[in-house]
């Protein structure tokens, strides 16, 4: 599951000692323009004994590829091999907007970060010579350039593992035929399990060709929100708001990467409409144009036969982990329901 980005969060992370009795297995810190995921993550470290944590995502742009890792290595240090190093590309509004740095090639500066990232837990010694990155800094070197006094380093600290999981959020073809051939993990948006393959198969096929056997299965991980019962279905109304954010307010007309994958998965009209009427200030207009299906079969809401259906099919697309959000009245009740979907799930 998320842990939410705003309010409450010391009384969040006392709740999620229940949620790991329940059984729940991982939970995402997402970092976005809010407060740090490295300070929180590390809090609920120190609360937690069993349950994984993992950021959800760090943006590739607002680190230097030395200090993800250092990050990542300082946070499975403290967690005793618990951090899932969650990274993705953003978009220009966060990068450019509140970082102040370029938004450019996602695609090549994914496959470096990790790339690097896995030279830092390994303590070899840093000399990368990539398209983006090179490291040490050579005099003179690209705009900025450096002194030439730059050395080969390595971690001093040795990590708790060398090889921390990696799950990279990408939805564009080649983002996630590197998610398929370099991470332990791909984290998709809006998985609608009947129209994955036709979306993403290819890509994950081509990327899956080029995978190490060493890194093992590709871990896919859907989101969903969670609620379970006869009179629930009036729930699913509550992702609308996020949906229409996503596909209507998430960029400009012409670059939208959710808008884009929405034309994707067959919605191209309702994808236009919905943001035309969110970028004109129509918000309310926009969440109801979002299309009733998409709504219903990115989640995990309805009656207990239902649920069970549904995640037979995200099964059946491939899915191997499922980030819920429960949604219920009360904290015992969203407990309920971790450990009923952990009873599902198998």
């Amino acid at each position: 599951m998320f842990l939410s980005y705003a309010g409450g969060f010391a009384e969040t992370v006392i709740e999620l000692a229940d949620y790991e009795k329940a059984g729940l297995d991982i939970v995402f810190v997402p970092e976005a323009y809010s407060f740090d995921a490295v300070s929180q993550l590390g809090f609920i470290a120190a609360k937690t004994e069993r349950v994984q944590i993992g950021s959800g995502i760090f943006p590739l742009y607002s680190r230097t590829p030395a200090l993800t890792a250092m990050t990542a290595a300082g946070l499975d240090y403290v967690s005793g091999g618990r951090f899932t190093l969650g990274l993705g590309a953003s978009g220009p509004q966060v990068i450019e907007g509140w970082h102040g740095v370029p938004y450019d090639a996602p695609v090549g500066r994914a496959r470096e970060v990790i790339e690097i990232c896995r030279m830092v837990w390994r303590r070899e010694r840093l000399e990368y010579q990539g398209r983006y990155y090179r490291l040490p800094l050579e005099k003179g070197d690209g705009e900025v350039g450096g002194t030439g006094l730059g050395k080969p380093l390595k971690l001093i600290n040795h990590p708790v593992r060398e090889r921390i999981p990696i799950a990279l959020a990408a939805i564009g073809p080649k983002n996630v035929a590197i998610a398929a051939e370099l991470a332990e993990s791909w984290m998709p948006i809006f998985y609608l399990p009947e129209r994955a393959a036709d979306v993403w198969g290819g890509a994950v096929a081509e990327g899956a060709a080029r995978r190490d056997p060493a890194l093992g299965p590709l871990d896919v991980i859907a989101h969903a929100r969670l609620a379970i019962g006869d009179d629930v279905a009036g729930l699913r109304d509550l992702g609308r708001a996020e949906l229409a954010l996503y596909i209507g307010g998430m960029g400009a007309r012409g670059r939208n990467f959710y808008n884009d994958l929405a034309r994707r998965l067959g919605y191209e009209a309702e994808a236009k409409a919905i943001q035309d009427a969110y970028l004109d200030g129509r918000r309310a207009e926009a969440a109801g144009l979002v299309p009733a299906e998409l709504v219903e079969r990115t989640s995990l809401i309805g009656p207990e036969s239902y649920v069970r259906e549904r995640i037979a099919a995200y099964r059946e697309a491939g899915v191997t982990t499922l980030n819920v959000t429960p949604l219920a009245p009360g904290h015992e009740a969203r407990v309920r329901l971790i450990e009923q979907v952990r009873g599902m799930a198998g």
